[in-house]
């Protein structure tokens, strides 16, 4: 009995409600395009295709491009974790490709 129990903790088995929670988390971005995020953060956006994106906007961290595609969509709440982020004055902070960054 006690067997089954362990093998139930040790491979919980694939539910709707996992799924349903799967569905909360990633439903809850705002996907944007370029026109709308403009809007919203005072920037044109040719400048945040041309300047921004890639340089600040990371894809897979702050955009997605979906089916892979041409289009891009902007997670809209990952730019604005970017945009009220706190950087040390007087520090060489370099940006990575996954979203950290490095302290020179």
């Amino acid at each position: 009995m006690q067997e089954q129990q362990t093998d139930a903790l040790m491979f919980p088995q694939r539910t709707s409600k996992t799924f349903q929670e799967h569905n909360e988390v990633y439903m809850k971005q705002t996907l944007l395009n370029a026109k709308e995020l403009s809007q919203r953060i005072k920037f044109s956006a040719a400048y945040i295709n041309h300047r921004l994106k890639d340089n600040v906007f990371f894809e897979g961290v702050h955009y997605i491009k979906p089916f892979g595609g041409r289009k891009v969509f902007y997670i809209w709440e990952e730019i604005e974790r970017e945009l009220f982020r706190k950087t040390e004055p007087n520090r060489l902070v370099v940006p990575m490709a996954r979203g950290g960054v490095c302290h020179g």
